[in-house]
């Protein structure tokens, strides 16, 4: 939604000239809009790769999103790509010493639309470009964990209501929505941004850890915690430095 209104500011395409063609234009042979259900006007979420793009006014929707499309194919290469059967390997691992079965294992490999999915979590998520990493450790021990089988994550909530809040209330943590990681267990129905390459390595190379929590600190870096207590006992010093100020 951002991408496309910026590019009506910019007098490049109008938003309904983008909806409609991102929805059912005819687009490049790209292997990662397999299995891509098309129809909806924001079906390319994820995939619009990130940059700096030169284009001419009134151009054509066609052009703007191929030419985005085909950055997203160029940038995730091979060498990338390459890295998915190491991550399952590392799921399996995560899965099996949670007492998984085989049958339930098998089915829960990841896909790269998987992998694109954790990295728009990441994307939105991290503070910095070191911490990508761990962010994403946290991602795949809940996944791969039964005692947290609900990642909630606050930027799930925030692609569903469709604007940004500072803090959500507990009617937006309920709200009904394939995106909504606190009521619905696992990945959320799809990727809620379009992530760099930075946060698409990160989640094909998680950090080994044994977080589960994570909280933006005052200092604006994000503290990891291992256990619900440890992590209740951060936000408990958050709320007392605010009282503090």
């Amino acid at each position: 939604r951002q991408i496309f209104q910026l590019l009506q500011e910019k007098r490049v395409c109008t938003v309904e000239a983008l909806e409609n063609y991102a929805a059912s234009g005819e687009l490049g042979d790209y292997w990662f809009l397999e299995g891509i259900t098309r129809g909806d006007k924001y079906c390319l979420e994820g995939y619009l790769f990130p940059d700096t793009y030169e284009f001419y006014t009134n151009d054509t929707a066609e052009n703007v999103l191929n030419k985005m499309l085909g950055n997203f194919d160029s940038r995730v290469d091979e060498s990338i790509r390459g890295q998915l059967d190491s991550l399952n390997g590392y799921l399996v691992q995560l899965m099996t010493a949670d007492g998984r079965s085989e049958e339930y294992i098998s089915s829960h490999l990841f896909s790269m639309a998987d992998v694109i999915t954790v990295a728009s979590l990441i994307e939105k998520e991290s503070a910095s470009a070191e911490e990508s990493y761990t962010i994403a450790s946290v991602i795949y021990n809940r996944l791969c964990s039964k005692l947290y089988p609900c990642l909630q994550i606050d930027a799930t909530i925030q692609y569903a209501l469709d604007e940004r809040k500072e803090v959500l209330s507990n009617a937006d943590k309920a709200i009904i929505s394939p995106y909504n990681t606190y009521t619905n267990a696992g990945l959320p129905a799809g990727p809620i941004a379009n992530p760099g390459i930075n946060s698409i390595r990160a989640a094909l190379y998680p950090a080994d850890t044994d977080y589960y929590f994570y909280a933006l600190g005052s200092d604006g870096v994000h503290k990891f915690s291992k256990t619900y207590y440890e992590h209740q006992d951060f936000l408990a010093s958050l709320e007392g430095d605010t009282t503090d100020e």
